[in-house]
């Protein structure tokens, strides 16, 4: 019995140790890779000159081995003020994209910057000037007076697969040259208040001083520029994201000729297509970009394109998420008309669209005061609009506003009081009368969309009676 355990002992051992070479054998080698690309990669610091507060009153001053110095500041402090300048410091990474000096990084990274410097790996420190800067994509152009710079290779971020290993090179908390490396989590990420970057999500460690610097794959080319995490604690909790070198490029090249970046703009407001919705509109699942509003003159509106269709494909690629519709409008090329694909009651139609430069736009929030009419059936009591909520919200004459929700239907659809309902059921709301009439005619137990507007801001939401 000896024998024979001692035997499958060593059999164990020996299989666990093939079964770890063979593991081990199958992971890639960086090394190579990064001795190849790292000397592209640099360091960026930043000088910003701040006003701060003194604690002291102007013209008094301590010496500096006053034993009653503290005391003194925390007695006075708030009394008489005086700002004093300082000077903030940032820190951040970059690579070089061309011999004669233009880098890559972060627009956050130089953001307000006063001086910029870029240290590179043989130890020069050279002055930067930031040849232009885009906040909606973050991502910022720079350029170094020197040449025979050593640069990177770019790949396609579009060719880029989900489970695929990528590492970075950054300068986390400024430690320069430290190598990280994970997979692709997934692509074509939407974060908030970045509609225009379909985001490269990775399991790469990044934290603070990583922004702007590259994302390889194992061909040692640049397929991203990383520019978020997800955290909590400030640190590294395995959700990294970067910014796709395609679209990077996109911007770097205009902002190179003219110092600045165009965008189409196609003059919409999108949602997501839930399950209820889509219910509602007859689909067979949810998917595409649902138009809860056309924005006045614009090009979405010249095209009649209208509130209620839902585009699935732009230019031939295939919406189906909202989140996927603005990147590919702000890259479209302008100076051909866009092909939109829409469903519109229950029908699949082709629109041509010219799209138009993106301006800046922004609708203002109202506060909703009126007189209440109750709707017992919704469980809800509306009005009829005045006059100032139509020109505030820009609405031509149609609509009601929800004075109070009980318990209900309307509630569990999510209407709130102040919400303006403009469609119900695919039908533009009149007023309240009109409103009753569309009521009668749903049917128990299926789901009707209704489109209201929010404080400036319109929603498709689903109704089920029932």
């Amino acid at each position: 019995m000896k024998m024979n355990f001692s035997r499958c002992a060593v059999a164990v051992f020996l299989f666990l140790s093939i079964s770890n070479q063979v593991t081990a054998s199958n992971l890639p080698d960086f090394t190579s890779l990064v001795e190849e690309n790292s000397n592209a990669v640099v360091n960026i610091s930043t000088t910003q000159k701040t006003q701060q507060q003194s604690a002291l009153p102007q013209g008094f001053d301590m010496p500096g081995n006053s034993p009653y110095g503290n005391l003194l500041k925390r007695f006075l402090e708030g009394q008489g003020q005086v700002p004093r300048s300082s000077e903030a410091r940032s820190l951040g990474s970059g690579f070089i994209i061309s011999k004669d000096g233009y880098l890559l990084t972060n627009h956050h990274v130089v953001k307000n910057a006063d001086e910029i410097i870029v240290r590179l790996q043989d130890r020069r420190e050279l002055k930067a000037t930031l040849v232009g800067s885009d906040e909606r994509t973050d991502v910022a152009l720079l350029k170094v007076n020197a040449s025979n710079l050593p640069t990177v290779k770019f790949g396609s971020s579009k060719k880029l697969k989900v489970g695929e290993w990528v590492f970075a090179i950054g300068s986390p908390f400024g430690f320069d040259s430290s190598v990280t490396a994970g997979i692709v989590s997934a692509k074509g990420r939407s974060l908030p208040k970045e509609n225009y970057v379909p985001f490269i999500q990775t399991d790469v460690a990044i934290n603070p001083g990583n922004s702007g610097g590259p994302l390889f794959n194992l061909a040692g080319e640049v397929i991203g520029i990383n520019s978020q995490i997800y955290s909590r604690s400030g640190g590294f909790m395995g959700l990294s994201f970067a910014i796709p070198i395609d679209v990077a490029l996109n911007v770097s090249d205009q902002l190179k000729k003219s110092g600045h970046v165009i965008r189409g703009w196609l003059g919409v407001r999108i949602q997501d297509v839930t399950r209820e919705l889509a219910e509602s509109f007859e689909m067979d699942k949810p998917h595409g970009a649902l138009i809860s509003q056309v924005i006045a003159d614009s090009p979405a509106e010249k095209a009649g394109l209208k509130a209620g269709d839902v585009i699935v494909a732009f230019n031939g690629d295939t919406v189906n998420r909202s989140s996927s519709l603005p990147p590919l409008v702000g890259s479209a090329n302008m100076s051909k008309k866009a092909q939109v694909q829409i469903i519109r009651h229950k029908k699949l139609k082709t629109v041509a669209v010219k799209l138009e430069s993106l301006p800046d736009d922004t609708l203002a929030a109202i506060d909703v005061k009126t007189i209440s009419k109750k709707n017992d059936t919704l469980g809800m009591s509306v009005s009829d609009l005045t006059k100032d909520i139509r020109e505030k919200l820009n609405l031509k004459g149609q609509g009601v506003v929800v004075n109070s929700v009980e318990k209900g239907v309307a509630f569990k659809a999510g209407v709130r009081p102040g919400d303006v309902i403009l469609q119900l059921g695919g039908h533009d709301v009149k007023n309240v009368k009109h409103i009753k009439k569309l009521v009668k005619k749903m049917s128990n137990g299926k789901f009707v969309s209704v489109l209201i507007n929010r404080q400036g801001n319109p929603i498709f939401l689903a109704l089920k009676l029932g």
